[in-house]
């Protein structure tokens, strides 16, 4: 596509910083270098006609990890990892709230409960048996006792009568925080292009040259900040994972609200007023969801489906609005990738589904690297 020359110079010319991706880590970052570098200029592009990936396709749980989750993470990490992990979690939600506001991101603090399935003994048995010792590691960063055992009053069903409630997992409305967090990027004179993928780059002469698929232009930095897409562009541990989720039409009188989680986090649920949304089963086909095509498949579509239909609303007819699906960014560890690749080029990614919790303080970690 040939560009005038009014557009050359306004949007592609003496770039300063350029930023792929405009989640929650790449908005993030561009505000940060606005701190940094207040007479910089910033161009942030998105493949996608909005926010592609999971920044507006993610559940909303403002949350940093259910008891069997943390569990998980203690079979791959070091206890000292596994606390720094949740502290990060937490310090990240609290600036996404400092940042917004409450109010523009609709949070709620409704508090979060994990359900377990009556044919999965052992995972009840171990949760039980460990949430004393996990309260106690993880006291230093709440200074409370974050898992305390519930009754299931909400009416579900095919799952063992105790819950296990945590008090400090809320929920947000992502339309909402990405719509603010958009405004606030803009309003500070950061450049955002549309539908414009980054296809390659090279460096050369202390800059970078990047080629996307509508022009080709040169920046000082190259700032990678696509998550699931990044192995497109870089070589590091982090591949795509989707996520498939469905929400209903309303429900009279709906029993509960809160956030949920089941079978390890692998399956989510939330009220958003008076709708459920309902989220996972990316356990059915592991490597048939490491993939970037944003569609739904039968196979995990219907087990939802089922789920609502056995466990989470037995009793009260639904019906399905909408399904979608979204893209995160998984590896082998769960801590994220916020480094310099080479002279002019920095990744933040591998956000391991995490992105609400922590996108905001990896946004602002990977534009502290240039400092």
């Amino acid at each position: 596509m040939n560009l005038s020359y009014w557009e050359h110079k306004t949007w592609l010319s003496h770039v300063n910083y350029t930023i792929v991706g405009s989640g929650i880590v790449g908005l993030n970052c561009a505000l940060q270098l606005k701190l940094q570098f207040p007479k910089a200029k910033i161009l942030i592009l998105e493949r996608g006609i909005l926010p592609q990936g999971a920044s507006t396709k993610n559940a909303g749980f403002s949350c940093f990890g259910s008891l069997s989750e943390i569990l998980d993470d203690l079979k791959t990490h070091s206890e000292d990892e596994v606390i720094k992990l949740v502290q990060k979690r937490i310090d990240g939600l609290h600036l996404l709230r400092q940042n917004l506001s409450d109010q523009a991101i609709n949070y709620q603090q409704l508090g979060g409960y994990e359900l377990f399935n009556k044919d999965n003994q052992a995972l009840y048995d171990t949760c039980l048996a460990e949430r004393a010792s996990i309260n106690k590691l993880l006291f230093p960063v709440l200074k409370a006792s974050i898992f305390s055992l519930k009754t299931n009053v909400f009416g579900f069903k095919k799952i063992r009568e105790k819950l296990i409630f945590n008090p400090f997992e809320g929920q947000i409305d992502t339309g909402e925080m990405m719509e603010a967090l958009l405004l606030k990027v803009q309003s500070a004179g950061i450049k955002i292009l549309n539908n414009v993928t980054v296809e390659a780059y090279t460096e050369l002469n202390g800059q970078v040259d990047v080629k996307t698929s509508h022009f080709q232009f040169i920046t000082d930095k190259l700032l990678i900040a696509t998550n699931g897409f990044a192995s497109q562009l870089i070589n590091e541990d982090v591949k795509p994972a989707r996520a498939q989720v469905l929400i209903t039409k309303a429900i009279p009188n709906l029993p509960f609200t809160g956030t949920f989680h089941l079978d390890k986090g692998y399956y989510y649920f939330r009220n958003i007023n008076n709708r459920i949304l309902l989220g996972g089963g990316r356990n059915l086909d592991f490597k048939g969801e490491e993939t970037t095509v944003m569609n739904e498949t039968a196979l995990i579509q219907n087990h939802l489906e089922q789920v609502m239909k056995t466990t989470i609303s037995p009793n009260i007819p639904f019906e399905i609005d909408y399904c979608w699906s979204g893209i995160m960014g998984v590896g082998n560890q769960k801590k994220p990738i916020v480094k310099q690749l080479s002279n002019h080029v920095y990744c933040g990614v591998r956000l391991g589904g995490m992105g609400v919790a922590i996108g905001s303080i990896i946004g602002k970690e990977l534009a502290q690297l240039l400092k």
